[in-house]
């Protein structure tokens, strides 16, 4: 890659010496250090994934680059842990942006997708088709900055969030918060909540794939600097009421796994929850959290700023390339064409729920 040596290694391959280099190169960009794009991420997607690799970029002998990624068939690649990963791509020196299509080839791939590419992506940025927006919470300056911020934005949604909180405590028994539960019967909770979700709303049930169940499982038990699984639950008359399980780096906390029990769902235990996330992560030193892409109400009520994710692909010509379109292209675009159109995509919505409902009878 411009003269520099590559090699392709499977992510338990890389030596300490690589994996310190990779956080220095991450601690030097700009961007926010989201904690799916370190190595102990790729390192658990490795465990879980047989096909993923991380492609070495190398200067006057030292490591320049790193590329995570799974290979598949034909030799399509793809974002290391896409469908779940909520940021990627490549981590570079700055200044070092190689030949796209020479990287690939070098990594016998012929192209590379991604559905939350990072905005700071120079290498793969100008072959996306479509720009998402990730929504996120400012609490740089602290909890009671933020809340501050939605009393002048939405006085009504904070006001009536907490006088729920409150109403939930009178109600179910004296709420209690746990930022970063280690209890293994509590992530189970969550997971089932999850797929009940998944499957009621007539979504594909993440959970139910293995490799996602076993990759959750294990970054629930990382701890990293850069990358540590947090569990964070509501308990309410010492019952878990809502949870969330999500990735916390040293200044993000990317939201990822959120659900509350339906049987109190006249609380808003969700959004409680956010809130009180927001509260503890300011208190550990956190300043941003990454609620992710697509749009939802609770987001819409506890962003602060948006931040650009990227959806697409690069490929070289060849079958690979033409297998690539004919799995991902058509599908993109029908959802694009009904993301774009309100109505038709509260038509999909119902939809999908009332398939669920027919499931389920």
């Amino acid at each position: 890659m411009n003269g520099g040596r590559l090699r392709v290694l499977l992510p338990r391959e890389l030596g300490e010496g690589e994996r310190d280099r990779w956080r220095a190169l991450r601690s030097a960009s700009t961007a926010p250090r989201s904690p799916f794009m370190e190595p102990e991420f790729t390192e658990a997607v490795g465990r879980v994934r047989p096909g993923a690799r991380v492609a070495v970029l190398y200067e006057d002998g030292e490591a320049a680059g790193f590329l995570p990624y799974e290979r598949g068939a034909l030799g399509l690649g793809r974002a290391i842990g896409l469908g779940v990963s909520d940021s990627q791509g490549a981590v570079l020196r700055p200044g070092l942006v190689p030949d796209t299509r020479r990287l690939l080839r070098a990594c016998g791939l012929s192209g590379y997708a991604f559905d939350n590419l990072a905005a700071d992506q120079d290498l793969f940025v100008p072959h996306a088709a479509e720009e998402h927006t990730s929504y996120v919470i400012d609490v740089e300056k602290g909890y009671e900055a933020y809340e501050n911020v939605l009393r002048a934005q939405s006085p009504k949604f904070l006001k009536t969030t907490l006088a729920k909180e409150r109403r939930l405590g009178r109600q179910a028994g004296q709420t209690r918060f746990v930022f970063d539960e280690r209890d293994p019967a509590a992530l189970r909770t969550l997971m089932e909540w999850k797929s009940a979700q998944y499957r009621r709303t007539g979504r594909r049930d993440r959970f139910a794939q293995e490799w996602i169940s076993l990759l959750v499982a294990r970054l629930a038990e990382t701890r990293a600097p850069e990358c540590t699984g947090t569990l964070s639950v509501l308990y309410a008359g010492g019952r878990p009421v809502a949870a969330h399980f999500g990735l916390r780096s040293s200044t993000v906390l990317a939201c990822w796994f959120p659900a509350y029990d339906p049987a109190y769902a006249k609380f808003s235990p969700g959004l409680v929850l956010h809130l009180r996330m927001a509260e503890a992560a300011a208190a550990h030193g956190v300043g941003l959290l990454d609620l992710g892409r697509g749009a939802a109400e609770y987001k819409d009520s506890l962003k602060t700023g948006e931040l650009p994710v990227y959806e697409g692909a690069v490929t070289r010509p060849g079958p690979g390339a033409a297998l690539h379109w004919l799995r991902r292209e058509p599908a993109r675009r029908a959802q694009g064409f009904v993301r774009a159109r309100p109505r038709l995509a509260s038509l999909a919505a119902r939809t999908l729920r009332g398939a669920a409902r027919l499931r389920r009878t």
